[in-house]
């Protein structure tokens, strides 16, 4: 991308490609919309506060020893994970400023790479994601609810990007860069929230020990 090198010949026409492709063009703007801070935000501020709520209705136990479960945690840091990104994405955006598809003005205008709305959606829904992946919901249902999940969050960012490639808001590059920026910040959240809930989680006290076996009296001498 920095080098201007054939990388970037063959995105440009696969972006060419795909924007002239039979793709239904208010299937792709719907999809494309879904990247918008506008719509993903609400959408993790609800899966965080129904999270933070039923953790926090299911541990509220305090162990002697320990302190409270770190409920409020995950939630936190899914919104300070959505707020890094327009922290990171600008001055990337800044740095690389790579022109626009012909339909944004060419070179008029730099600065689509990464793109913010494929960030912000793999971030956002991403985060959601795994969330409700870290619900505590029994046995097997849990393993096909989190393979649902996570099965639904990959296909809506699927769409997202071909949605912004399709509309010709972003070549294709600028998606995988911010598919690649989004990944990083996923596995701190999740590195973050497992090794702090861990760290706070009340402590078992040990079970008590069982009682030594009590030893039969010596019998008593006897012809005294």
């Amino acid at each position: 991308m920095a080098g201007h090198g054939p990388l970037r010949t063959v995105d440009e026409r696969t972006g060419r490609a795909v924007a002239h492709s039979a793709i239904p063009p208010g299937l792709a703007e719907f999809f494309a919309d879904l990247g918008n801070t506008a719509v993903a935000l609400p959408v993790l501020l609800v899966v965080a506060g129904w999270a933070g709520w039923a953790a926090r209705r299911g541990r509220r136990r305090v162990a002697e020893g320990g302190g409270p479960v770190r409920w409020w945690l995950p939630p936190v840091a899914a919104a300070s994970a959505l707020a890094a990104v327009p922290a990171l994405v600008v001055p990337l955006k800044l740095w690389f400023a790579r022109p626009g598809p012909p339909g944004m003005g060419g070179g008029a205008q730099d600065g689509f790479f990464p793109s913010g709305h494929a960030a912000t959606a793999a971030v956002a829904y991403g985060v959601a994601a795994l969330l409700l992946i870290r619900a505590r919901v029994p046995g097997r249902a849990r393993r096909r609810a989190a393979c649902a999940v996570a099965a639904g969050g990959v296909l809506v960012n699927v769409g997202v990007g071909i949605g912004l490639v399709r509309r010709g808001y972003h070549w294709p590059l600028d998606v995988l860069g911010s598919w690649c920026l989004a990944g990083v910040l996923l596995v701190a959240w999740w590195a973050v929230c497992e090794r702090w809930a861990r760290a706070g989680a009340p402590l078992t006290p040990p079970p008590p020990a069982s009682p030594p076996p009590h030893a039969a009296p010596a019998p008593g001498r006897t012809g005294r």
